[in-house]
């Protein structure tokens, strides 16, 4: 692939009427490492849903390669886990686009539940029920499922989200893989350090396009502080506007 992965043109994504995302043009990079990051309600998470199908009411265009498979992994806090499903069940959703909604799970489809699992860290877990799991092993679960999409694109929702610095560790480790691999990879992150060790390109929003670029040049002192500005200011009773042609 040597076009973007994704494109954006004049993306405007609204929230209960009102803009959470403001008219956002620009391109995420095939085979990188991307950081969403912002100040808090500064549209990270709708972007992130609209990207990945989740959120269809915009405006503007989203672009990328149709045969080109997502996985997404929402906000943990999406995750019920109290729901009785056991390990192997959730990781072997990652096959759906395989064997279908009904299609059986082969040996070999065990196999390869098997094999994410312990690339996560979590083997001989598979018959854990979820509820037994620590925040920490469920987001290991969560990514050996994303492993088994088998993705070109990869979403992530704040996936270091109040887990251990182990697990951080452990995870952060499976993006360095991706990106051998060649897949891209798109996180919303709070953690500035974290994202300027690690990651290739960011993109700064507040609602609006702050920034967006190599990271040692988006992670500036005065765009940070443009951003706080920015989320400070905007108006949540503001009516969806439309560009202008």
């Amino acid at each position: 692939m040597t076009g973007p992965a994704i494109t954006l043109s004049d993306l405007t994504v609204a929230y209960r009427g009102h803009p959470a995302v403001h008219h956002l043009s620009g391109e995420f990079a095939p085979g990188a490492l991307h950081a969403v990051v912002g100040p808090n309600g500064a549209g990270k998470s709708t972007l992130l849903g609209a990207l990945a199908g989740t959120i269809r009411g915009y405006q503007g265009r989203i672009e990328r390669d149709a045969s080109q498979r997502v996985a997404y992994l929402p906000q943990a806090s999406e995750l019920d886990r109290s729901f009785p499903v056991r390990v192997h069940e959730l990781v072997a959703m990652g096959l759906w686009h395989r064997i279908g909604s009904f299609g059986a799970v082969r040996a070999t489809d065990r196999q390869r539940v098997q094999d994410a699992l312990q690339a996560v860290g979590l083997s001989g877990f598979d018959q854990r029920l979820l509820g037994e799991l620590s925040a920490g092993q469920a987001q290991r679960v969560l990514f050996a499922r994303v492993l088994l999409q088998d993705a070109a694109i990869i979403l992530l929702d704040e996936p270091f989200n109040a887990i251990d610095s182990r697990t951080t560790a452990d995870l952060l480790a499976l993006l360095a893989r991706w990106k051998h691999e060649s897949r891209t990879v798109i996180a919303v992150l709070h953690d500035i350090e974290q994202v300027r060790a690690h990651f290739d390109q960011v993109l700064l929003l507040a609602r609006e396009r702050v920034a967006w670029g190599p990271t040692a040049q988006v992670l500036q002192a005065q765009h940070l502080f443009k951003a706080r500005q920015m989320a400070e200011a905007w108006d949540e009773q503001a009516a969806l506007c439309r560009a202008v042609a």
